[in-house]
């Protein structure tokens, strides 16, 4: 086992956080019961926030960002997990409280874990992601309510990002009409091909929103809230339901309660970072299952880790498309 290896270390000395590449010893990993040797990560926004110091996402300092992982374990205390197992994981804290994955070593809690589903190499898993994982639960959450094909469709903000093109090539293939809202409506190409029907213009749904509008969509897959997730919920038709994952925008929600109590329509969040097992399980099985492999490499992007930090600044100024998986070996 290698005792100094490369990772991204963010510090906070004065008011100001700062990161940077340095070497770091396995003494210096956090507590947990599993070691890893981490061969992938991925850029999510939250990753950008954590880098840049653009919001207060890191709790403690000094902190290892990267919400996701991949790789294999090495040392193993757990009950669950032993040496030469392939696994990934999503959150727990993760750049928040814990060293997460933009580092060539993890130590970690056995429960945080989940094996690496067998459809998936370790830079496809993070090439879904958090962001990708993160679509699952909402497409899930959204068929839980009973929204299917068949009831009209669905629309997707935040379209060119990573949770949109992950969520799109999932509805598509399971047989949605996908509306896409993008504010790069450039890439209209790019999300027909992951299997949108129509483009909207961001613009459309970033204004002050009113109590209800026309009813235009059965569901829809909201990456952005704010004034874009009032608009959304206005536009949604009666019975329909709008499953709630993001905050690009911003975390208010300018919206009344008219569409709730007029069309009965449901706001469902979804929450990624703690969710229980059972219900990763089901996502990463759906994932296997439900995306296109080809879709999945057409969205994605390969960068090293020094990379990050471009890659930080440019997926909180939206100028990131689809998914930017981290080869720690690079």
């Amino acid at each position: 086992m290698i005792d100094r290896f490369r990772a991204i270390l963010v510090r906070k000395p004065a008011d100001t956080s700062t990161a940077e590449v340095v070497e770091l010893g396995l003494d210096e990993l956090m507590d947990g019961d599993v070691t890893v040797a981490v061969s992938h990560s991925s850029v999510n926004y939250k990753d950008g926030l954590a880098v840049t110091g653009g919001a207060p996402v890191v709790r403690r300092f000094p902190m290892v960002p990267g919400i996701d992982l991949a790789g294999v374990v090495e040392e193993s205390t757990s009950a669950h997990f032993r040496s030469g197992d392939k696994i990934l994981v999503n959150g727990f804290g993760l750049s928040e409280t814990h060293y997460g994955g933009y580092a060539q070593k993890a130590r970690l809690r056995g429960e945080w874990l989940i094996p690496l589903p067998e459809a998936f190499s370790a830079a496809e898993a993070m090439a879904i992601g958090t962001a990708g994982y993160t679509a699952m639960l909402s497409v899930m959450a959204l068929e839980e309510r009973g929204i299917n094909p068949a009831s009209g469709p669905i629309l997707v903000t935040g379209a060119a990002g990573g949770v949109g093109s992950i969520a799109i090539a999932l509805l598509a293939k399971l047989g949605y009409r996908v509306i896409a809202s993008t504010g790069r409506l450039h890439e209209d190409v790019y999300l027909k091909e992951l299997g949108a029907s129509e483009i909207l213009s961001r613009a459309e749904l970033s204004d002050n929103p009113k109590p209800l509008g026309k009813e235009r969509w059965a569901g829809a897959v909201d990456s952005v809230g704010s004034k874009t997730l009032a608009n959304v919920l206005a536009g949604t038709k009666y019975g329909g339901a709008v499953a709630a994952c993001g905050l690009a925008q911003g975390m208010d929600l300018p919206a009344s309660v008219a569409p709730f109590i007029l069309r009965g329509v449901s706001l469902l969040g979804v929450e990624s970072v703690y969710a229980p097992i059972k219900r990763r399980l089901a996502a990463w099985s759906r994932l296997a299952r439900d995306l296109d492999p080809e879709k999945l490499a057409a969205m994605s992007r390969t960068i090293s880790l020094a990379e990050v930090f471009g890659a930080a600044e440019d997926i909180l100024a939206g100028r990131v498309r689809g998914r930017l998986v981290v080869d720690l070996s690079r």
